[in-house]
Formats: structure tokens, C-alpha cells, sequence
């Protein structure tokens, strides 16, 4: 063993940002595998849940695709497009960059809330090959994407989405891109996301039947709230291996149950 003054201020290790949720993820969602994965779910699900039990959300879509990623809408107030004024960075960037950042620390935003509080967007984020988020607010669609938590733009051959596409990162400064325009009083989050291989394990997978299971779960503690879940993956032995499948979890509050399951998504 090495002397104790040969312990010195040098070797410690100072990481910043997003770079120790990479380093250790563990940290953050407990294990790299599927338990891991879902973790990561779970916390972007319940942001949009957080905007429901704020009375400002009824609607929530979660979506498996075949290429591996997931799809999280919701019809809440949609993140804030403004400028931060203490990072000069777009609400977007802070809430999917900046640890311990968001509406839940006692600013009158939510009243309850669940998931890391102020973290789970950005661990996600960090931990995913690739991001996109687009929120509707004040009659316009916003857009900005992200690889491995360093927002940028990727250069899509056509209207598919691939992580794998060359990506150009931001420079002199971020750009909150408007892409579009959004119906008069409409708001909301549309987030998608590739779960990064170099940190996950081989065989994680996102469990239809956990999510499911979830959703059911939320839709009684949030009488209201609507969540379906899609699931395009096919995969064999699930209940959309032949043609796609979903479900509807809703719950009025004045019957024991109310959920329902739709027909096989068309080829």
C-alpha cells in the first residue's frame, strides 16, 4: 500500500454534468439490464403523470417500436421553450442536460410529483444513443435532439429516424428549432428515445407486460388520466407478435374498473 501522502488532491476524479451518469449509471437507475431500462421508462412516463396529477394533463400514449425505441406523449403544458436565466439555455435543454433541474423543488409547480425528481429526464437523456423531444407551446411546435445527452442535429436519411445517422453537435450555442405550428390551445411533449447498447446489456428489453401492469396501475390513482399502450416490436410470444398490439387504461372513478383492449394494429 502506497504511503498516505502519496494521496494527494490529484487523484481525485471530477466529473461534470452528464458524464458521471455514463460512468455510473448504477447510481442513477440501479443496474444496466431490463430492470434498468424500464427504470428509465418509468421516469419519463412519470413526469407526463406528474402533469395529470397537476390537473394539466389527460392523456398519456406510450409506444414500443420495432427499431428498439419508445415513444412517451403526453398532452400537458409541454416544457418550457423559454430562456432559463441562469444558464441562458432553453427550458428543453436544462430540463434533458442539467442534474437536479425542473419544476419540482418547491417552486409551486407541482403539488406531488413523483420519479428522481429533476433527474430522470437528464439520466435518460444521458444514457440514451439518441433523443428527440418536441413540445407544443403558444401555437408552435419546438424541436431539439440529442446523442448521448450532447444536443446537436442528426441528419436523417428521409423521415426515418436512426441514432446510428451523422450527427452534428452545437457549437457557439444551442438551437431550439420550430419545426412546425401547433393548433390553437394545444400543448404538450412528444419525447423518443434509443436506450444506448454501450450501457445497457445485450439482453435488455423493454416488458410489455410491466408496462401494461404500470399503466393499469396509474390509470386507478389517477382517475382521469388515460394511457394507452402500443406495442409494434412483433416479438414472439407477446400479445402483439402477429400484428401489433394495444391497450386503453382508464379509470372515471365511479365504477371498481374501466379499461379496455383494442384490436391487433393494422400491417
Amino acid at each position: 500500500m502506497a504511503p498516505s501522502s502519496d494521496y494527494t488532491a490529484r487523484h481525485l476524479s471530477v466529473l461534470e454534468g452528464l458524464e458521471a451518469v455514463r460512468k455510473r449509471p448504477g447510481m442513477y437507475i440501479g443496474s444496466t439490464d431490463s430492470r434498468g431500462l424500464m427504470h428509465c421508462l418509468w421516469e419519463i412516463i412519470d413526469n407526463s403523470v406528474d402533469e395529470a396529477l397537476a390537473g394539466f394533463g389527460h392523456d398519456i400514449k406510450i409506444i414500443l417500436h420495432a427499431d428498439n425505441s419508445v415513444e412517451i406523449h403526453d398532452d400537458g403544458r409541454g416544457i418550457p421553450v423559454d430562456m432559463e436565466p441562469k444558464t441562458g439555455l432553453t427550458g428543453v435543454e436544462v430540463v434533458f442536460t442539467k442534474l437536479h433541474a425542473g419544476g419540482k423543488f418547491g417552486g409551486g409547480s407541482y403539488t406531488a410529483s413523483g420519479g428522481l425528481h429533476g433527474v430522470g429526464a437528464s439520466v435518460v437523456n444521458a444514457l440514451s444513443a439518441r433523443l428527440d423531444v418536441e413540445v407544443d407551446r403558444g401555437g408552435k411546435t419546438y424541436k431539439m435532439s440529442f446523442r448521448r445527452g450532447e444536443p446537436g442535429r442528426f441528419k436523417d436519411q428521409g423521415s426515418k429516424l436512426d441514432p446510428s445517422a451523422v450527427f452534428a453537435p452545437f457549437v457557439d450555442g444551442s438551437v431550439l428549432d420550430v419545426v412546425g405550428k401547433a393548433k390553437r390551445g394545444v400543448t404538450g411533449t412528444r419525447i423518443r428515445y434509443w436506450a444506448d447498447r454501450q450501457i445497457f446489456t445485450p439482453d435488455a428489453k423493454f416488458s410489455y407486460d410491466e408496462l401494461a401492469a404500470r399503466a393499469r396501475q396509474t390509470s386507478f390513482l389517477v382517475p382521469g388520466l388515460k394511457l394507452t399502450v402500443r406495442d409494434e416490436r412483433r416479438l414472439p410470444g407477446t400479445p402483439g407478435e402477429a400484428a401489433g398490439h394495444e391497450e386503453v387504461f382508464h379509470h372515471d372513478g365511479a365504477c371498481p374498473s374501466s379499461w379496455s383492449s383494442s384490436p391487433p394494429i393494422p400491417a
